[in-house]
């Protein structure tokens, strides 16, 4: 049994199972995790110069965020993990659904129609060829 207290021994030990690959988030993104997604597919397996032409091209709001979300891992990966970004590409993407806004809207005779703003997580991790 190791030595320590409880919550270092916890640490060691969540240390060894952790994701080594550059990644980066964004949280609460306002668009809806399906069309994050159709974005997403666009990108997933190509490399770091390919998904990002692909990205400033698109015509979609998601491209615009997952393009800032994609330059935040390669800076991750240079920068914490001390990875060429030439050999990076992108090897995971995932948009899941966040929180969802509820907005009530007038419509005729005194009725009240519901409307959704969803939001999603989106989420880019990279690896090295």
């Amino acid at each position: 049994m190791s030595k320590g207290h409880r919550t270092q021994i916890k640490k060691d030990r969540n240390e060894e199972y952790k994701d080594s690959r550059p990644q980066a988030h964004h949280m609460f993104a306002r668009v809806s995790d399906t069309k994050a997604r159709i974005v997403l597919d666009q990108i997933k397996g190509k490399g770091i110069g390919d998904a990002l032409a692909v990205l400033r091209y698109s015509p979609r709001y998601a491209s615009y965020l997952i393009e800032k979300v994609l330059k935040s891992a390669v800076a991750n990966a240079e920068n914490n993990l001390d990875m060429d970004a030439s050999t990076l590409f992108v090897e995971e993407v995932r948009a899941n659904s966040g929180p969802t806004m509820k907005r009530i809207k007038p419509r005729a005779r005194g009725q009240a129609y519901r409307i959704h703003k969803r939001t999603s997580h989106i989420s880019v991790i990279l690896n090295s060829r």
